[in-house]
């Protein structure tokens, strides 16, 4: 296992214990409750409208159904990091990423989620690292991965 050194940048915070996963778990919470909620009421009112014929009953469930698909699509998002990388699960993709290849964590004030500057040059945002609901959780985390990312990153000793 290779040796950890200390950070020494000082808006760095000890690094986590790998593995680890961030994610935006008050989100993820609104959003399954809120779709849950919403199948439900949809599903109940189709099914108790006397007037409604069977295949508009239908319809009014797999529209249900379908918002419900939406909000549980939009509470995936997260970020995994082990002792071989970061895996970023975003809305509909999944990146696999070597330490070697993240350069910098990037939250600035304004930012809708963490963003990875990577070595070939490009960003890919993690959505699973966002400070919509909870700011200071988002913060904490961003600053966790930072310094997983200087540790563990290019640049640094590992052995």
């Amino acid at each position: 296992m290779p040796a950890a050194r200390a950070p020494e940048n000082r808006d760095l915070m000890p690094a986590p214990a790998l593995p680890v996963t961030f994610r935006p778990l008050r989100t993820k919470i609104v959003l399954l409750t809120v779709g849950s909620v919403m199948f439900v009421v949809i599903t109940a009112g189709a099914l108790l409208l006397d007037h409604v014929k069977a295949p508009e009953r239908l319809s009014f469930i797999f529209t249900a159904l379908l918002f419900f698909g939406v909000l549980a699509i939009l509470s995936r998002p997260k970020v995994v990091a082990d002792e071989d990388g970061v895996t970023v699960v975003n809305l509909t993709r999944t990146r696999k990423l070597a330490w070697a290849e993240i350069l910098r964590v990037n939250l600035r004030q304004g930012d809708p989620w963490v963003f990875l500057d990577l070595s070939d040059g490009s960003s890919l945002p993690a959505l699973g690292i966002q400070p919509g609901i909870a700011k200071a959780h988002a913060l904490r985390d961003a600053r966790a991965l930072r310094a997983l990312a200087e540790i563990h990153g290019t640049g640094t000793d590992n052995t």
